[in-house]
């Protein structure tokens, strides 16, 4: 069959509140205990028990639907439920949340099935090859500009060619996919990130700035060091960043102060991991551009969040 192997999505409910790396391998959907529970807004305990049940009744084979896998950063193997188990475990809880689940994975499997990577693939080369022209267009009027610096009345335009060449490849949707950093990430503890919520609460004169609502903030900090088997889902510490400042934003953790709150702890990561400023000592991102992705992110659709993470990655990438 055609579809790629450890394919990931994020599913996020209409509600917006409800935010799950789903895994897509050999025709069917992958979640731990602990996803499904928050799919389903339940204790795990009772995940658990329904599970139980699926198997001790003969509702479906557990040999054959599940998966025991070997996670980043874990001390212990944990076990992955296909989406014959997932909609099992939803009609005993009669979830309602359940059925949009099932409806939004069966339409993304049937989607791959479709259209097939290998097509996909196929379209992405061509498309790769036409941008790139646009590029050395873009690199020879660069070129062009910087021989007519001294004798014309556009020196000032060459101080922008990093960022027209950005706005660029976002129209023409080229925006970096990968971070350039891929060396052991150093991951500041949940400790950490709470001590720059509370150095921010003296800063803004409300009772409501960093009071969390649930254990999404947690879940956000938590999630950018996760992978499957011995990869990262997120290979770069680039792509880390980007990863953390979307879903603390986008997880609305806090009463108020989500954007602050997700920047401050944005800077802290890529400061933890030395890239907060260039090689030539110049800060990586300035304040208005911290300001700018903050509010992209958070006026975002949820179908937006790869170009999100994509403008994010980009940005870090080029400035180093």
């Amino acid at each position: 069959m055609i579809i790629m192997e450890n394919q990931i999505e994020i599913y996020q409910s209409a509600d917006g509140r409800t935010l799950i790396e789903v895994k897509f391998e050999e025709e069917t959907v992958w979640l731990s205990q602990e996803q499904i529970g928050k799919l389903f807004s339940r204790e795990r305990s009772v995940i658990t028990k329904h599970i139980s049940n699926v198997f001790k009744e003969n509702e479906l084979d557990e040999k054959s639907n599940v998966q025991i896998l070997h996670i980043a950063f874990s001390d212990r193997p944990v076990k992955y439920y296909n989406l014959d188990v997932i909609i099992s475990v939803g009609y005993r809880v009669k979830s309602t949340q359940g059925t949009k689940f099932r409806q939004w994975a069966t339409q993304r499997l049937k989607d791959y099935l479709i259209q097939g990577y290998a097509i996909n693939e196929q379209r992405l080369a061509q498309k790769q090859q036409q941008v790139q022209t646009l590029k050395d267009g873009i690199r020879i009027l660069g070129r062009a500009i910087e021989r007519k610096i001294d004798d014309t009345d556009f020196a000032w335009l060459s101080q922008f060619a990093k960022g027209l060449e950005l706005l660029d490849d976002y129209d023409h949707e080229e925006l970096d996919r990968k971070g350039i950093s891929t060396r052991q990430a150093i991951y500041p503890e949940l400790a950490d990130y709470e001590q720059i919520v509370e150095i921010m609460k003296a800063d803004f004169d409300s009772d409501v700035f960093g009071k969390e609502k649930d254990g999404s903030f947690q879940s956000a900090v938590i999630q950018i060091s996760k992978g499957f088997g011995d990869n990262d889902f997120y290979p770069s510490i680039e792509e880390k960043a980007a990863t953390l400042l979307y879903l603390i934003i986008k997880n609305h953790g806090f009463v108020d102060g989500n954007k602050r709150i997700a920047a401050a702890c944005f800077l802290l990561f890529l400061e933890r991991n030395s890239l907060l400023e260039s090689r030539s000592g110049e800060p990586i991102i300035s304040n208005e551009a911290l300001a700018s992705l903050a509010l992209f992110a958070a006026a975002s659709k949820p179908e937006e969040m790869e170009t999100v993470k994509k403008l994010v990655v980009s940005v870090l990438n080029r400035n180093q």
